[in-house]
C-alpha cells in the first residue's frame, strides 16, 4: 500500500470524526424526542463563526473556541427548545418540519446580515500546520479535530448509557408520562438533550473551522451530510453515527482518489440508497 493511499485514508477517517460528532447531536434529538432539527446544519455554521470571531478578536485558537462555540450553542439549544421546539411538538410532524426550517432560516439569514455573504477562512498553520509521521503528511487541525471528535462522540455514548442523567434521557425518550410520575421531568431532560446536542455541534463546527470555508451558506451542506450519516447509521444510535461517520468520510477520500473529487458524493449517496434499500433502519438502528 502506497504511502498516499494510506494519508487518503487517515485522512478521510479524520474527516469521518468531524461528521460523527456533529451528525451525534442529530441523532441524539430524534432518538429521544422524534424531532428532526433541520436547524442542525446551522448550528455548526453558527459555530464556524463564533471561532473566527474569536480568532478575530480575541486572537484565540481552538483552544479558545471550542469551549466559547460549546458555550454558546449549548444556549441557543436549549433557547430554541423552549421558545420553539416544545410548543411545535404538541403539533403535527409538518410543524416541527416547518418550525425547525423556519429556525434554519432565521439563523442563516441573521448571519448574512451580520457578516455578509463572503466566505471566510482561518489561517492554515492555526493549529500548528503540517507535518509528516512515518512518510505521511498530516495537516494539524485535521489531526486535532479528528481526535478531539472521536473523544466527545465517546464520551457522549457513554454518557447516556453509563451515567444518572443519561438514564433519566433515555427514560423519558422511552415514555415521557411514566418517567413524569417517577419524578423526572421530561422539559428539564429534553431541555438537557438539546443543549448538549447543540453544544456538540458547537464543539464540531469551531473544530471545522480550523479547515473548511466559513460562510451562511455552509450549514446546507453540513445539515446533508449530518442527515445522511444519521440515516445510515441508524436514528437514535449515537455508535451508529460514529461508524456511519467514518465510513462516509473514509468513502468520500477514496472516490476523490480513486475517480476524482466530482463523483465523491455520488458514491457515497448510492452506497446510502443501498443501504436503506436492504436495510431501512440503518446500519445499527432497531427496526
Amino acid at each position: 500500500m502506497s504511502a498516499t493511499l494510506v494519508q487518503v485514508i487517515v485522512g478521510g477517517l479524520l474527516l469521518g470524526a468531524i461528521y460523527a460528532l456533529f451528525s451525534s447531536g442529530l441523532t441524539l434529538i430524534w432518538g429521544m424526542m422524534n424531532v428532526v432539527n433541520f436547524a442542525h446544519g446551522d448550528f455548526v455554521m453558527v459555530a464556524m463563526y463564533i471561532a473566527y470571531v474569536v480568532y478575530v478578536l480575541l486572537g484565540g485558537g481552538p483552544l479558545a473556541s471550542v469551549p466559547i462555540a460549546a458555550v454558546s450553542l449549548a444556549t441557543i439549544g436549549i433557547l430554541a427548545y423552549f421558545l420553539l421546539v416544545r410548543h411545535v411538538m404538541r403539533g403535527p410532524m409538518i410543524a416541527q418540519i416547518l418550525g425547525t426550517f423556519g429556525l434554519a432560516l432565521l439563523l442563516r439569514y441573521s448571519m448574512f446580515g451580520a457578516a455578509g455573504a463572503n466566505f471566510l477562512s482561518l489561517p492554515d498553520n492555526l493549529v500548528g500546520g503540517t507535518y509528516e509521521i512515518f512518510g505521511i503528511r498530516l495537516q494539524a487541525s485535521r489531526v486535532v479535530a479528528g481526535i478531539v471528535a472521536l473523544l466527545v462522540t465517546a464520551g457522549l455514548h457513554l454518557l447516556l448509557t453509563r451515567t444518572s442523567l443519561g438514564s433519566k434521557m433515555l427514560a423519558v425518550s422511552e415514555d415521557a408520562t411514566a418517567a413524569q410520575l417517577m419524578g423526572i421531568r421530561p422539559d428539564y431532560m429534553q431541555a438537557i438533550a438539546w443543549g448538549i446536542a447543540a453544544g456538540a455541534t458547537g464543539i464540531a463546527g469551531a473544530l471545522i473551522a480550523t479547515f473548511f470555508y466559513i460562510s451562511p451558506t455552509v450549514g446546507e451542506t453540513l445539515a446533508i451530510i449530518a442527515f445522511v450519516t444519521v440515516a445510515l447509521g441508524g436514528f437514535g444510535s449515537v455508535p451508529g453515527a460514529l461508524v456511519a461517520g467514518l465510513l462516509i468520510g473514509l468513502i468520500e477520500s477514496l472516490s476523490a482518489y480513486w475517480i476524482g473529487g466530482v463523483w465523491k458524493d455520488v458514491v457515497v449517496y448510492i452506497l446510502f440508497i443501498f443501504v436503506l434499500w436492504f436495510r431501512p433502519q440503518g446500519l445499527m438502528g432497531k427496526s
